[in-house]
């Protein structure tokens, strides 16, 4: 729903049709992680994460910071995510399950806490063409002011997800 979107390549539209990938850059959003730290989030095997890591990385939506001194002698990469997926649109790319990746990573992350702590809301609408691109268009508009904000030192984290989809079980 972001304004100004370009065209992600086949490579880019690939790395973001992934629930585990797309967790992942939720995850180092606002701080830098390593692999291990990455996977003891996810619940996941490190190796496991690795691979999607460096298909993250590979397209630009990772980067790794300078290595720090790890446990025993190791020498350990945090990664943090770029937002670049904030300026994709994967639907032109011809890949297949991007939004089914957004819904399952959103399914993921809800699970893991307690639905009461939740806001829910639903809203049929009756829309004309002109009347859906002006709800887009506002709906970006709130979006990108949002992300564009500086997080206050107090904040605490947020996950937000929207879908606009017809309704057809009111049309049938």
């Amino acid at each position: 729903m972001a304004t100004n979107r370009r065209p992600a390549t086949e490579a880019e539209a690939r790395a973001l049709a992934s629930s585990v990938r797309l967790r992942i850059l939720r995850l180092c959003l606002e701080q830098a992680l390593t692999n291990k730290e990455i996977a003891a989030r996810l619940g996941a095997h490190p190796a496991t994460t690795l691979h999607h890591v460096r298909k993250l990385t590979g397209t630009g939506f990772l980067v790794a910071e300078p290595s720090r001194p790890g446990p025993r002698g190791s020498t350990e990469i945090p990664y943090r995510a770029t937002g670049k997926s904030w300026a994709m649109d994967v639907r032109e790319s011809g890949v297949t399950g991007g939004n089914a990746a957004i819904l399952d990573a959103f399914l993921e992350e809800v699970e893991l806490v307690d639905i009461e702590e939740c806001d829910f809301t639903r809203l049929g609408l009756r829309l004309n063409a002109e009347g859906r691109a002006e709800l887009h268009r506002r709906m970006a508009e709130v979006l990108e002011e949002f992300r564009r904000m500086r997080p206050p030192p107090d904040g605490e984290a947020y996950s937000l997800f929207l879908a606009l989809h017809r309704d057809v079980a009111r049309d049938a």
